[in-house]
């Protein structure tokens, strides 16, 4: 089966989102699948095209950016070209171009599936209230002209306007997770370079520094976290430096930051490639997920931690709060509550035994290779309907 992925950003840019597509493209590739990125081009150290682990990627050259979204002068060409080659097309929103790849689709008569990934709210702003517009529009015109739907949990649908205008195509597939395997001597030199001090409890959280991500409820948390465990210490892994479109954000966190930094109560790791994620997790003892809307829909980094024994908090939204329900892995706080968040920080750490899973357990819920049958059954039905 000849497979096209299309989505604004792919690897190595880190989101959820690519991450997801990443494991879904290398997955089909692994199952025998000829499988196509399609992609911007943003950033100018990248090749134009290149083969990783059996993915041929395309990145469309770009002209200029408006806000987090790129203008790509080349891309409808690219994409007719790609759609006219596929049996199949994946979409993943939100993305502008994909109401007109979808369109293609249907004039071609290719099985197009559009994956959810979430809610896009862009900061406060007559311009930014213009751009969600827009691309409200153009998703909803996505929507329209694809097969069928497919969004993580049944929850985040049930929550999602754009989801609830197309009920009649969705269908349900668990994200893809994966940790690659790690030796206890790689996890203790992770914690002789992170944790030399053996600071305790340690509180991980895996991210952007960017305002959905809820950081600054997790920084208002942390001085009730003290009051109990004055030992305790964040690690932060994920990019924060030249975060695009998220620079005021960081510039208002800095003092706070910097505060817990010079008391090495706080340690930036950057972004962790998986290997070096799989040591960073067994070293936590607690994963916080403090987002504030559904721009986050589900949480990855969350199933990742419970494979490696680590119990979360996450914030009450849905899609987000499902690891933990379908776990009972850890406690769920009020979304932007930095007193809420403590105290199920506080419980989590108090009683930590009692949230611990085997792994085996969480492993049949949640695996890429799951992830990956799922799609390639929703693939062969569409053909075989077509």
């Amino acid at each position: 089966m000849r497979v096209l992925i299309v989505l604004t950003y792919y690897r190595p840019h880190t989101s959820g989102l690519t991450i997801y597509a990443e494991r879904l493209a290398k997955g089909l590739a692994r199952q025998g699948h000829e499988v196509t990125i399609l992609t911007s081009h943003y950033s100018r150290h990248l090749p134009r095209r290149e083969t990783i682990d059996g993915v041929h990627i395309v990145r469309a050259p770009v002209l200029f950016r408006i806000s987090k979204g790129v203008i790509m002068p080349t891309f409808g060409f690219l994409a007719w070209k790609l759609v006219t080659q596929a049996d199949v097309i994946s979409l993943h929103l939100p993305q502008f171009d994909a109401a007109g790849v979808a369109l293609r689709g249907r004039l071609l008569k290719k099985p197009t599936v559009l994956t959810y990934h979430c809610d896009l709210q862009l900061p406060s702003g007559a311009f930014n209230r213009f751009v969600n517009r827009v691309v409200d529009l153009m998703n909803n015109l996505a929507g329209k002209f694809s097969h069928k739907i497919v969004a993580y949990t049944q929850d985040f649908a049930d929550h999602s306007p754009f989801l609830l205008r197309f009920s009649e195509k969705l269908h349900v597939i668990s994200p893809p997770v994966e940790l690659p395997p790690m030796t206890p001597s790689g996890m203790a030199a992770f914690a002789k370079m992170h944790n030399p001090q053996r600071a305790h409890p340690v509180i991980g959280m895996a991210a952007r520094l960017a305002a959905e991500k809820g950081v600054e409820v997790l920084l208002n948390a942390f001085p009730r976290v003290l009051e109990r465990y004055p030992n305790a210490r964040i690690l932060f892994a994920g990019q924060y430096r030249d975060v695009l479109a998220e620079e005021a954000y960081a510039r208002k966190l800095a003092p706070t930051i910097r505060r817990y930094e010079d008391m090495d109560k706080w340690k930036f790791l950057d972004v962790l490639d998986p290997v070096q994620m799989a040591a960073f997790y067994p070293n936590l003892d607690l994963l916080v997920v403090p987002s504030l809307n559904s721009t986050e829909s589900f949480g990855l980094v969350q199933v990742e931690a419970m494979l490696c024994g680590v119990p979360c908090v996450a914030s009450d939204l849905p899609g987000v709060r499902q690891p933990i329900r379908q776990t009972g892995m850890g406690e769920i706080a009020p979304i932007g509550d930095a007193e809420g968040l403590a105290e199920a920080m506080l419980h989590v750490l108090d009683h930590r035994d009692a949230y611990i899973r085997p792994r085996e357990e969480i492993a049949a819920r949640f695996s890429t290779e799951r992830t990956v049958q799922g799609y390639i059954a929703l693939f062969e039905e569409l053909l075989n309907t077509r």
